[in-house]
């Protein structure tokens, strides 16, 4: 039963950097991971790209053949695929059924929020077997500013909509937040979407007073459907990239499924002949591993702390202990190569 995540989100969000962290993080955790790059006019891959949609079809080329302009030809590569889906199915069949794989998509919002292609391919590889969450990325230079912030809920409220998959919204770039001054609420206001009408003052110092009615009734929309919050990420921090990692695990349900060569736990009985009260507790066993994260980066107010509050300081704290830890494996290999110099003398 593969895995994955569909990894969507508006221009410059951090989608291909995002998927390179993760294949990274992967890598380093010993998890079988492919990404897959179906982004036509992507030619600066950072990643090791499994199966790309180059060799099938280049937003140059379509262009080039059919007068298109980008988001024309973007649309166009999008139905070109779904009508040619059995290509994208043969290439993700070799490689296996254990794999987690990543789709990076472009950047193109109205593909995830209006265009019905990639809802159409993701339907058909969930059919195929295939367990995906919708990981949508969002600039968190967003919420400094009260409109775009609607804006980004909007958006990620369409997306959701849309797509009909376990859905994760992640404010990406959390690290910068800093460098665009002081927020006007505390961070989890903004994660955690609470009362928004909070926002009705700032909305209507930055608009025209006949926008008033429609800054209310945006923010009724959003509020009414309850479905929008947001995580946190900061690509090149362990900790970000671990939490964001076990939510959508638990999104796509890859938290429920043990790996294929896991042996059985000490003490597992046989379910079928059992008295009821010998049986495994499955309740106790899903509300554990669907319970409150309690990694490092659950807390939205450390986060804040981190990345928003106090920066500065973590940062130079953090470069102090990489020097220590520098310092100490450099001793302890001159100390291991002088212990084997020792050991070569007669």
């Amino acid at each position: 039963m593969p895995f994955g995540e569909v990894v969507c989100g508006a221009p410059g969000s951090g989608k291909s950097t995002y998927c390179y962290g993760k294949y990274q993080l992967f890598t380093a955790l010993n998890r079988p991971v492919a990404v897959v790059n179906l982004d036509p006019a992507n030619d600066n891959i950072p990643y090791p790209c499994a199966v790309d949609i180059s060799s099938l079809i280049t937003l140059e080329n379509v262009m080039e053949t059919h007068g298109l302009g980008p988001n024309g030809g973007m649309l166009y590569c999008m139905e070109y695929l779904e009508a040619n889906f059995d290509w994208l199915e043969e290439r993700l069949k070799e490689l296996g059924s254990d794999i987690y794989v990543l789709f990076d998509l472009p950047g193109q919002v109205e593909l995830s929020t209006n265009h019905d292609s990639i809802k159409h391919i993701m339907d058909k590889l969930t059919k195929s077997g295939y367990r995906l969450a919708a990981v949508h990325l969002c600039d968190a230079h967003y919420i400094t500013d009260a409109s775009k912030y609607i804006s980004v809920l909007l958006l990620s409220l369409r997306a959701m909509l849309h797509l009909e998959l376990p859905h994760i919204n992640v404010l990406s770039k959390v690290d910068l937040l800093s460098q665009y001054g002081e927020l006007e609420f505390n961070l989890d206001f903004y994660t955690e979407v609470q009362d928004l009408s909070y926002l009705e003052n700032s909305l209507n110092a930055s608009l025209p007073p006949k926008y008033a009615a429609l800054n209310m009734a945006m923010i009724s929309l959003v509020e009414d459907y309850s479905l929008v919050g947001f995580e946190t990420l900061a690509v090149e921090d362990k900790n970000s990239m671990m939490h964001l990692m076990h939510a959508i695990d638990r999104a796509n349900g890859y938290v429920f499924v043990p790996p294929p060569d896991a042996p059985a736990p000490p003490g597992t009985i046989d379910e079928s002949g059992a008295p009821p009260s010998r049986r495994p507790n499955m309740m106790g066993l899903f509300s554990t591993a669907a319970g409150p994260l309690r990694d490092p980066g659950s807390d939205v107010r450390d986060i804040q702390e981190r990345w928003v509050d106090y920066k500065d300081i973590y940062d130079a704290h953090e470069k102090k202990e990489w020097r220590k830890e520098g310092e100490m494996l450099r001793d302890a290999a001159a100390r291991s190569s002088a212990s084997k110099i020792r050991e070569r003398k007669p």
